[in-house]
């Protein structure tokens, strides 16, 4: 079974632990997927008219440097992914607000032609709206009428789809200097014409035999486009790369873990981690330690600040012992030369998939009695910390959620004091937070104001025991820890928590906070109006009152919302924006799907409101559900038992433990029966890579496939007997 894995080491990609929370019952969308309409790369068709559209003739050498660094004073438009470079996602902007939110009406709804996970936060310059989507595709649209300028899609090949863990998505994109920038799922990173979405350079970030992904969007500091990319868990050695935003040639690279210590290191501060590898060949392994979201930028300290992320494989005993630097760390950079000015780690010796890749924020608080420069952020081990992000020095740091794998962090030491049973082993260990983290990559706001930070907090446990006996299987769902127990032992969990809360990083404890009824939700907005604004995974878009969380407002979004809104003025008229679409781990890792999901076939789109906006939401396609017709076929006890287990094991982190779709893709219970007798040809001869399943050939036999089968046909009559008796 082993040497047939290995063989199949480059045909099968699997999921990132996120995807541990679907263990829980919750069931991951299949791995088949509905692409979105594609375009050419250059200027599309417009059938219905690009309004004025000439705000894209003056786009051509907009934003410069000077401009990104002071684009707090572009305050009508959205520049940089959190706004400014210190990511604190408040706008100066204050029509909207509780006074007059009443009369906030929809301006537009612009369709995506997607039906998968939407994460990215638009960017809104010279009246255009920029904003990518699922299969890194790219799209321009009048910021006033939300008609199609141009859309550009960079041919991801399905199969790449299989690389990530969380769903075909993408957060963002650049703009610097008359172009967009956008990463790509299949690791390139490419350079487009603002007017027309022509491409001017391409660049392929990673090595395109290894399984690497980028879903994170791109930062421009200093004329250098700055890319991550994801990946731990499939094998891979982490690093974060600049490149020169006029051509695109490699200017510095910065890998997070050492490498061979046979070999020379590649920096002076991979020779001072390399001592924290104690034992075991982790570089064969990859080692983890990927950036694939957090970054953030101090023009005047000159720093950059990169979070990395967890371990590959996670245990310590499958990869090293030590504190494993600069694993689920804090980087600050020199953004010119990728040298390493100081690093924290927020978890030692991680074995959790507790990354530090979540949103930073960068802010001036009085603290101990003067101001300091501060970095803050909830990563996903529970803890908001608060730093001085011109040495790194801890400032504080408290935990946000329950957490029970620590007991508080030392501030004397930087380091946590980590509770009895926290490094599991045989034993399985249910901890809080689980690897879906108490805060994962949905970003948060800060608003100077009220000094509060507005964050979406989940409170879901995961059950950790280690995988014995576990084999490295280079370039597969490597992480050391036992899915099928961690399962068991998540089900008596009881029930998840998410919320938005409040945070005040001055007194370090919660403000205020909102419980939700779905445990995936979007990021959060701030602004002047004394107003926060997060969507929700059931499907409506909400305002907050910033002093205590008051509801003052809220609208159906048609679908799910986990993408962050922003907001934006042109003629004198605030406008706030989204991109929907329920996906991502979370979102897709729901047994129940929200109704306003089901009823709208999760389809996709940009909405944008305005006070007075008279548009109106489309009408949801009515979603028929075929019969579900029983399947008169012997099952095997023992069989399905060995089909549950494999199908955990392999299948489960894409389509669900329970086999149980999360409402945007079909759900396997309710196949066609025909579909059944084909999964040979889908599973192990990869009928359907090009829609983003992969094929499983050189890792499940036919026998250990029938016994899979045999588990889906119990699941389907399970589902017969509960619909029979309803």
């Amino acid at each position: 079974m082993n040497e047939r894995r290995l063989a199949g080491r480059n045909l099968v990609r699997l999921a990132r632990p996120l995807l541990m929370i679907a263990l829980a019952g919750f069931a991951l969308a299949a791995c088949e997927s509905s692409r979105g309409a594609t375009g050419t790369g250059a200027k599309a068709g417009n059938d219905d008219g690009a309004g004025d559209g000439g705000s894209l003739q003056s786009a051509a050498a907009r934003p410069g440097d000077a401009e990104l660094r002071a684009a707090d004073r572009s305050r009508g438009e959205w520049l940089t992914h959190g706004r400014t470079y210190h990511e604190e996602r408040f706008s100066p902007l204050e029509q909207i607000d509780a006074a007059s939110i009443g009369r906030l009406g929809l301006a537009f709804a612009t369709p995506i032609g997607t039906t998968r996970g939407m994460e990215a936060t638009p960017l809104v310059m010279d009246g255009v709206l920029y904003v990518s989507g699922a299969w890194s595709i790219v799209m321009a649209l009048d910021a006033r009428t939300g008609a199609l300028l141009w859309r550009f899609d960079p041919k991801v090949p399905g199969r790449a789809g299989a690389h990530t863990c969380c769903d075909v998505v993408n957060r963002g994109v650049a703009l610097y200097a008359g172009r967009v920038y956008v990463g790509t799922l299949d690791g390139r990173l490419i350079a487009l014409d603002a007017k027309t979405g022509a491409p001017v350079w391409e660049t392929q970030t990673t090595d395109p035999k290894q399984d690497y992904a980028i879903t994170g969007a791109p930062r421009v500091v200093r004329g250098k486009v700055i890319i991550g990319n994801g990946g731990a868990d499939l094998g891979l050695r982490g690093y974060v790369s600049a490149y020169d935003a006029e051509d695109g040639r490699l200017v510095w690279r910065f890998y997070t873990v050492p490498g061979d210590p046979a070999q020379p290191q590649e920096s002076k501060a991979l020779e001072q981690a390399l001592p924290t590898w104690q034992g075991g060949e982790w570089w064969k392994l990859g080692g983890g330690g990927t950036v694939w979201d957090a970054l953030a930028y101090d023009p005047e300290l000159e720093l950059l600040y990169v979070g990395t992320g967890n371990g590959g494989p996670w245990t310590q005993s499958a990869r090293s012992h030590g504190d494993n630097l600069y694993l689920a760390s804090i980087l600050a950079l020199r953004p010119d030369t990728g040298e390493l000015v100081w690093h924290y780690q927020t978890t030692p010796g991680e074995i959790w998939d507790y990354g530090a890749t979540q949103p930073m924020l960068l802010a001036d608080l009085a603290l101990g009695g003067r101001v300091r420069k501060v970095l803050m952020q909830a990563p996903k081990n529970g803890f908001f910390y608060v730093l001085d992000r011109e040495t790194g020095e801890l400032l504080s740091a408290e935990p946000f959620v329950p957490v029970t794998w620590a007991e508080k962090v030392d501030l004397a030491t930087g380091r946590p004091i980590e509770a009895a049973n926290a490094r599991y082993a045989k034993d399985p260990a249910l901890l809080r937070p689980g690897a879906a983290g108490a805060h994962n990559w949905h970003p948060m706001s800060f608003h100077p104001g009220t000094g509060l930070v507005y964050l979406p907090a989940i409170d879901m446990p995961y059950g950790y025991v280690e995988d014995r006996p576990f084999t490295i299987e280079p370039g597969f769902f490597n992480t050391g820890a036992d899915p099928v127990k961690g399962s068991e032992t998540m089900t008596t969990a009881g029930r998840i928590q998410a919320s938005l809360l409040a945070w005040d990083p001055v007194r370090g404890r919660a403000a205020w906070r909102v419980d939700h009824a779905f445990f995936a939700n979007g990021g959060t907005l701030a602004t002047a109006g004394d107003l926060v604004f997060q969507g929700t995974g059931d499907g409506r878009m909400r305002a907050y009152r910033a002093q205590d969380g008051e509801l003052v407002w809220e609208t159906p979004t048609g679908t799910g919302v986990v993408a962050p809104p922003i907001t934006y003025e042109l003629d004198g008229e605030q406008y706030l924006a989204v991109v929907t679409g329920l996906g991502g781990g979370m979102g897709l890792a729901s047994g129940n799907p929200p109704a306003a999901v089901l009823a709208s076939g999760n389809a996709g789109h940009v909405l944008a409101w305005k006070l007075g906006g008279e548009a109106k939401l489309p009408e949801p396609v009515a979603i028929t559900t075929p019969p579900l017709t029983p399947i008169d076929e012997a099952l095997d006890p023992t069989r399905v038992e060995q089909g549950r287990k494999l199908y955990i094991r392999y299948c489960g982190h894409c389509h669900g433990p329970f086999a149980i779709a999360g409402g945007m893709l079909p759900d396997l219970r309710r196949s066609a029966p025909a579909t059944y007798d084909v999964l040979p040809s889908i599973v192990l001869d990869g009928a359907r890579e090009s829609r983003g399943m992969p094929r499983f050939d050189g890792v499940l036999d036919a026998a250990e496939l029938g016994a899979i089968r045999q588990y889906l046909l119990e699941r389907r009559a399970a589902l017969v007997a509960e619909s029979a008796r309803n």
